[in-house]
């Protein structure tokens, strides 16, 4: 019967309590959100919001077409020439998603002949550039710069280290000064998805890779996405100029994909321009971060210290993590699970965001839930 393995599948997932539902959330859930990626609180912001919808009148419901037809508004290169000074690159070109500007880097940054070293806690959208690309990869343990010399070692053509700069499961940071060294030792180029470090980490928010000196340096390019920090949806390479030439003439979910909608591109731009105005906001979100992770060890729960805005607690099993943010979400609180596969080290984990805009007793409320819930 055409298709009959899915249903082997569908019960293999069930007897392993991994089986994932979609669950649509209302307008005005009463939760309190530490699920989302809104690090910032910014997209039900005034100005983001209304940005949006004057995009959306201004320019239409979509873009019309691929970015190299019709899909380039004035909106979208404003967007990227403020994107780019803000973050301290040269350039930048914004996507549809994270995800595609993850595929664009990796693919077209890593032809035929080219060795990609990939972090093994790298995010799914890197490890799928990673297999779409014609290049070879290795990958190589989580955060380890040693590991990557070595395996740069092996290869005398081109070559690009790719990694996250923190990690979503986590929120861990990469080491990327010895990243940025070990790949220059080798003349390697080095490409990392800032995704969670934007709007947290740099001064006023511009980023890990700015926090560590790389900003704008011609061997490194770093992809980002309109989507957490920024309240929108979307995502962004930033590198040198050459570099997003290139991307423009080779890539491919560049090219053959529907430009982002204007509504989203005004809605990132708002929100990039308010963080500018207010830089305050990203340490609030690692003030919180710390906080969430004080309070919860000291509840007796075992918490990963956060380098950023991600909160990782531990659980038992994945039948655990299910049931724990059941029963949270039960009690008021929305909560992240993470489970087999998407964790690459097997370990069920509740993920909770660190979001800048939570109050002293939203983050009281959120850990006496998760303690008085634990399995």
């Amino acid at each position: 019967m055409a298709f009959g393995w899915i249903d082997e599948q569908a019960d293999a997932r069930r007897r392993a309590g991994l089986v994932r539902t979609l669950r649509p959330r209302p307008a005005d859930s009463p939760l309190l959100d530490l699920a989302s990626n809104d690090y910032l609180g910014l997209a039900r912001h005034p100005e983001v919001t209304g940005a949006a919808a004057a995009a959306a009148h201004t320019w239409g419901g979509g873009s019309t077409g691929s970015r190299l037809v019709t899909g380039t508004t004035e909106l979208h290169t404003e967007l990227e020439r403020e994107l780019a000074e803000f973050c301290g690159f040269e350039a930048a070109l914004v996507f549809s998603s994270g995800y595609a500007a993850n595929l664009a880097a990796v693919t077209a940054l890593a032809p035929h002949g080219t060795l990609v070293v990939s972090d093994a806690g790298n995010h799914a959208s890197l490890i799928d550039g990673c297999r779409l690309a014609r290049g070879s990869t290795q990958v190589v343990p989580h955060a380890d710069p040693e590991a990557a010399r070595k395996a740069l070692a092996t290869h005398d053509g081109p070559a690009v280290l790719v990694s996250d700069t923190v990690f979503s499961v986590d929120g861990d940071a990469a080491p990327l000064g010895e990243f940025a060294a070990v790949c220059r030792e080798r003349g390697a180029g080095l490409v990392v998805d800032d995704a969670h470090g934007l709007g947290v980490l740099g001064p006023g928010g511009r980023g890990a890779a700015r926090a560590a000196g790389l900003a704008g340096a011609a061997d490194v390019v770093v992809t980002v996405t309109l989507s957490k920090s920024l309240g929108s949806q979307g995502g962004a390479v930033l590198g040198p100029a050459r570099v997003v030439d290139h991307l423009v003439n080779a890539a491919r979910t560049f090219i053959f994909d529907t430009g982002l909608a204007p509504a989203a591109a005004g809605a990132a731009l708002a929100a990039l321009r308010l963080l500018r105005r207010e830089p305050g906001r990203a340490a609030r979100a690692r003030e919180v971060a710390a906080e969430l992770h004080a309070r919860l060890t000291a509840a007796g729960l075992e918490a990963v210290r956060p380098d950023a805005a991600v909160v990782s607690v531990r659980a038992p099993s994945p039948e655990g993590a299910v049931r724990w943010a059941a029963d949270c979400r039960a009690a008021g609180l929305a909560v992240g699970c993470f489970r087999p596969p998407s964790v690459p080290d097997g370990v069920s984990r509740l993920r909770l965001t660190a979001r800048g805009d939570l109050s002293g007793d939203q983050i009281e409320r959120a850990v006496r839930v998760i303690g008085e819930t634990r399995p």
